[in-house]
């Protein structure tokens, strides 16, 4: 398939701007064997069963706008951390008036970092405090260009998982904002099981794909951890009949990265690049709790090899013409596994 496969026309006005009054105040729409159903995320615990097991990424994300100057010239300069690479190091986008060359001094507020190289689109940058620190004192929190305002104090809370611990994004595991500590409570008293793996989200989700030819993009690498819990969990959930659900992509490309082609899933760590179009054959999730994508996007090439290329368009044409609130801050869907992507 071609990057033009997965284009679609969206009003500007169903781009969500700010985040609904609760978390569980977003709509949910349910895509299971060709029948769409209008829902509220509220209604989840009514979808899922006593057995099932929802796997959610626990990444936080970190400040990572940076707004400074190129020194001692003066010139404006704002940096994108992609990820942290070291205690002192990170590697970066930079927006500049001319290309920022190794050795260039850069300021941000009362920190300092170095230019000590570049790779495509990426700088590797090396400050004179420890990175976190860095961004936690001086920078803004990421939020994505389709968003119109600032980040403020309410973005500081509600662009962030209720469950975030490790941090490392530089964007939201959106799925996951939908849920609220209730929620979370009353899914476990009926008998849903909840685990968590990490990915940190970077380059390789919120890159575009700049060639038609879907064979030639190369997914950028992100760090992920599934602990040996987690595992245990897929493993004991599998043998007795249960879902395994993935709450957003992410923690979908974790669980698919770690399995071997049998299915099984053992704890692990490192790097994934796992770009996911139709014609994949999906080893462990079974449903998916995602939002809506952007377009020509690998995310929305993802959940079309999920649920099917079909299937998707029908149940995008339908949000929008039921005016469904789109990408971080919007509505959510509940998805089934297609068997055979590509024949939907």
């Amino acid at each position: 398939m071609r990057l033009s496969d997965f284009d679609f026309e969206l009003p500007d006005e169903l781009i969500a701007q700010t985040p609904a009054a609760a978390r569980r105040d977003s709509r949910l729409l349910q895509v299971a064997s060709d029948t769409l159903r209008d829902l509220h995320f509220s209604q989840l615990p009514s979808l899922l069963a006593p057995g099932d097991l929802l796997v959610m990424n626990d990444t936080r994300v970190i400040k990572a706008r940076l707004l400074g100057n190129k020194m001692p010239s003066g010139g404006r300069v704002e940096a994108l951390v992609e990820r942290i690479s070291g205690e002192h190091e990170a590697i970066a986008m930079l927006r500049a008036s001319k290309p920022a060359r190794p050795g260039t001094l850069l300021g941000f507020g009362a920190a300092t970092a170095t230019v000590l190289g570049r790779h495509g689109d990426f700088f590797t940058l090396r400050f004179d405090a420890p990175v976190l620190d860095v961004l936690e004192r001086e920078g803004q929190l990421p939020l994505p260009p389709y968003i119109e305002h600032g980040p403020d104090a309410q973005d500081d809370s509600r662009y962030q998982t209720v469950y975030a611990r490790d941090p490392g994004a530089v964007a939201a595991p959106t799925a996951g904002l939908h849920f609220d500590e209730a929620m979370l409570q009353e899914l476990r008293s009926q008998g849903v099981l909840i685990e968590f793996v990490t990915l940190h989200v970077g380059a390789g989700t919120f890159q575009p794909v700049r060639v038609e030819d879907l064979a030639l993009h190369q997914m950028h690498e992100e760090r992920f951890m599934l602990p040996e819990r987690t595992a245990e969990a897929i493993g004991q959930v599998r043998s007795q009949g249960g879902r395994v659900i993935a709450v957003g992509t992410t923690s979908l490309r974790t669980l698919e990265t770690a399995a071997t082609s049998g299915g099984l899933v053992a704890a692990s760590s490192g790097e994934t690049n796992l770009f996911i179009t139709p014609g994949y054959r999906f080893k462990v999730v079974d449903a998916l709790i995602t939002n809506f994508h952007l377009p020509r996007s690998t995310l929305l090439m993802l959940v079309s090899a999920f649920a099917g290329v079909r299937t998707i368009r029908e149940a995008y044409r339908h949000a929008v013409e039921q005016r469904y609130r789109f990408f971080s801050y919007g509505d959510a869907m509940l998805l089934e596994r297609c068997a055979d992507a590509l024949a939907q």
